[in-house]
């Protein structure tokens, strides 16, 4: 409903209006500062969404300084819509991960399928065309509520709606379910895009008098204060904020795919940024700020589908499927020419000024003037108290025993069934991941594959984190994290190139919070510079807590690495009988934060497994190398659940079975959470030039009959039919879904 009345400045000041905006008074006052005046209602909702958590990063630059941004094959790193990282031959990859969390909350279906939108957007207003979808979710546990399996319905049939429609293969992603997300679940959506180095765009105002245009859907009431509500903490009136929540339209977003992508090659084109947080406050705020120009708009231009919107209303929606052009003056009809082709309105609002200044006029007045420094660059940036939470020394002073386990089979069949671990099948088959049949590697394996047309190339990608290890020891859990997926980049016969990180945490201005992000960052960084994959991106989402409880911190990582030839592509199933099965990395007794831990005590606790980043580097170079030279049949990281769930994976739907051996405890040896190993297979022509190469051990042999046989020092400890643990692990899902 809109404003017939807005309070004066001076209402706005004495009544601490812009505290419901998400403003402080110190950072009222600063604006103050910034004008030289009190700033009226439009300009304060302009300045509270740009200096909110989800625009502004003011909690986490001081920690964001830490990555490593450059690298050779670094083209774009962060500052645009999306990174962008050489692949040769004038090729790039564009890619991006961003949350969506709080409005998937509130309103799932249409909260994740706007978090789809609005990154697809990112991708191709840098001028690439997108080619894959994944994300990473995060609920509570299935069994625990009605609500958490709504939740988790919904998210999914959002992001499958949107995907499905717009014709992006969604090609994979993780899903983790912990008590911890109940009530804030979080849904991470990335885009990976393709582009040729000369088609490359900027979302910058540039060139005094050119023309600024709104192109795309018309402007709702949908989403005003969405970026704001995104850095809040989820309370019982986050009910209230249902309007926060954008509705999307996949149709029209494909319309605008296109259409931007034929605008691209036109050079009447100077500058194009998706209007996504905060939609025509940040695109024009932010463009003009990063081109050292200023932007003057009238709003009484700007295509409306409501009436009697008012200028605040129309500069904070956040209504979908819109972007922010700036066009060579002059020549605008050539722009106006492509999106009348898609039926999509391209009105020209506005012009870049010298002044830098963000000037708007609605019905002939002057609504807002502000310096766009201001805005953007001039965001206040906060360096919080850190503080060393009391469960850390307490679960770094645990000396965990070995735990005991009666039945072995048994207990592989029960971790199999943990949701976390569980086949994913009822998720991904509702997405389209075939579309546009480049899909090589399809949702299931280590990492996605997809080919590049016209070359002997493909792209491998995936996104990962366990936050259970991060909420043990958050430093030791981000190097894991980044390792982990860089992991699985390997073992689909690719190179890590770089990552994107989305940041999950709770409450900043808790100091045991802020310590879990400087200390997980720092772990981040430094496994991102050993492993040699820059950040080119990313987002952060802060205050994700329900009624003072916050989340684990979950700093998810989204990784693209190149295949450079099909020859190379690798999966993790088992492919022949009479392959060798090998063990590469060692194996401790590491059970903080495990599955198993999980299964058997309900929660977690102690210290999370260890991480060499020397000894990772060499394992990963070790297996590429080994996959280049055309040695290794199957490859599989071993992660959640240990040896045993990696064996049991790489059986099923092959119709193969295994016999292994293994020595010492067996607890350790088959569940154990150990980093930094590989399970693979080799042809036993092969043998001993891979094991000269990468001092692998043997461990067992793929067989023709379909069962499982673990054999511990002389004795079995697992021996049943590939079937039965396979039904355990497809049925798991469905089965608490009640379906």
């Amino acid at each position: 409903m809109s404003l017939t009345h807005e309070p004066s400045p001076q209402q706005i000041k004495k009544e601490e209006i812009y505290k419901t905006m998400g403003l402080t008074s110190e950072e009222f006052a600063l604006a103050e500062k910034i004008l030289g005046r009190t700033p009226n209602y439009t300009e304060t909702g302009i300045f509270a969404v740009m200096w909110s958590e989800h625009c502004s990063y003011k909690n986490s630059k001081p920690v964001l300084k830490k990555f490593p941004t450059s690298g050779p094959q670094v083209l774009q790193g962060p500052g645009e819509g999306a990174g962008i990282v050489d692949i040769g031959d004038e090729q790039a990859v564009v890619f991006k991960i961003e949350s969506h969390n709080h409005p998937s909350a509130i309103e799932p279906y249409q909260g994740a399928a706007t978090g789809v939108g609005g990154i697809i957007r990112d991708v191709f207003s840098m001028g690439a065309r997108p080619i894959a979808m994944l994300n990473s979710l995060r609920f509570g546990e299935l069994d625990s509520s009605a609500r958490v399996r709504y939740l988790f319905k919904e998210v999914v049939a959002g992001i499958a709606g949107y995907g499905n429609c717009i014709g992006i293969p969604t090609v994979g992603g993780e899903i983790q379910f912990e008590p911890t997300y109940e009530g804030n679940p979080l849904v991470n959506a990335m885009c990976v895009g393709l582009i040729d180095h000369k088609d490359i765009q900027k979302g910058q105002a540039k060139g005094i008098g050119n023309t600024v245009m709104y192109v795309g859907a018309k402007t709702g009431r949908d989403g005003i204060h969405g970026a704001t509500f995104a850095s809040e903490e989820l309370t019982e009136e986050s009910e209230q904020d249902r309007p926060a929540v954008q509705v999307g339209d996949p149709f029209m977003e494909k319309l605008l795919l296109e259409a931007c992508l034929e605008v691209v090659k036109c050079d009447a084109l100077v500058g194009i940024q998706d209007m996504g947080a905060a939609g025509l406050t940040s695109s024009s705020a932010e463009m003009a700020s990063k081109a050292g120009t200023g932007i003057e708009m009238n709003l009484d231009l700007v295509p409306q589908r409501e009436t009697g919107m008012t200028a605040y209303e129309m500069m904070l929606s956040e209504s979908q499927e819109r972007m922010l052009l700036v066009v060579q003056v002059g020549r605008e009809a050539e722009i106006q020419e492509i999106f009348k082709k898609y039926d999509l309105d391209c009105v020209a609002v506005g012009k870049v000024t010298d002044d830098k200044m963000l000037r708007l006029f609605h019905k002939g007045e002057v609504v807002a003037e502000i310096p766009a420094d201001g805005l953007a660059e001039d965001a206040p940036v906060y360096h919080k108290p850190s503080s060393e939470p009391a469960y850390f020394g307490e679960f770094q002073a645990m000396d965990l025993e070995v735990p005991q386990v009666e039945n072995i089979e048994e207990t592989l069949e029960n971790l199999l069934k943990q949701s976390t671990i569980a086949s994913k099948e009822w998720v991904y088959n509702q997405y389209d991941y075939m579309v546009r049949t480049n899909t090589v590697v399809s949702p299931g394996s280590d990492a996605a594959v997809l080919r590049i047309r016209g070359t002997r190339k493909a792209l491998a990608m995936t996104t990962d984190c366990n936050s259970r290890y991060i909420y043990l020891d958050p430093e030791t859990g981000g190097k894991i994290a980044v390792a982990e997926a860089a992991r699985n980049i390997v073992c689909s016969g690719a190179e890590p190139l770089a990552i994107t990180d989305n940041l999950n945490f709770g409450n900043p201005e808790n100091p045991e919070i802020f310590w879990q992000i400087e200390k997980a960052t720092d772990g981040l960084s430094e496994a991102c510079r050993e492993l040699n994959a820059p950040v080119i991106g990313g987002n952060v989402s802060l205050y994700n807590e329900t009624s003072g409880e916050a989340i684990y911190p979950t700093p998810v990582i989204g990784m693209v690495g190149l295949i450079k030839d099909h020859d190379h592509i690798t999966t993790q199933s088992f492919k022949a009988a009479g392959d060798l099965i090998f063990l590469l990395g060692e194996t401790k007794p590491e059970f903080g934060g495990s599955e198993l831990q999980k299964l058997q005590e309900g929660k977690i606790f102690g210290r999370s497994p260890e991480i060499d980043l020397e000894v990772e580097k060499t394992h990963q170079k070790a297996v590429l190398d080994a996959i280049r030279a055309g040695f290794v049949q199957s490859a599989h990281d071993v992660s959640e659940g240990g040896l045993g769930v990696a064996l049991a994976e790489s059986t099923f739907g092959t119709g193969l079975g295994a016999k292994v051996n293994t020595t010492g405890n067996a607890v350790t040896a088959l569940f154990s959470e150990s980093q930094s190993r590989f399970l693979l297979t080799v042809k036993k022509e092969h043998q001993v030039d891979f094991e000269k190469l990468t001092g692998a051990t043997l461990i067992g042999e793929v067989t023709e009959q379909p069962n499982l046989q673990i054999v511990n020092d002389g004795e079995t400890v697992v021996n049943s039919s590939v079937e039965k643990f396979e039904s355990a692990w497809r049925g798991a899902i469905p089965c608490l879904l009640n379906l």
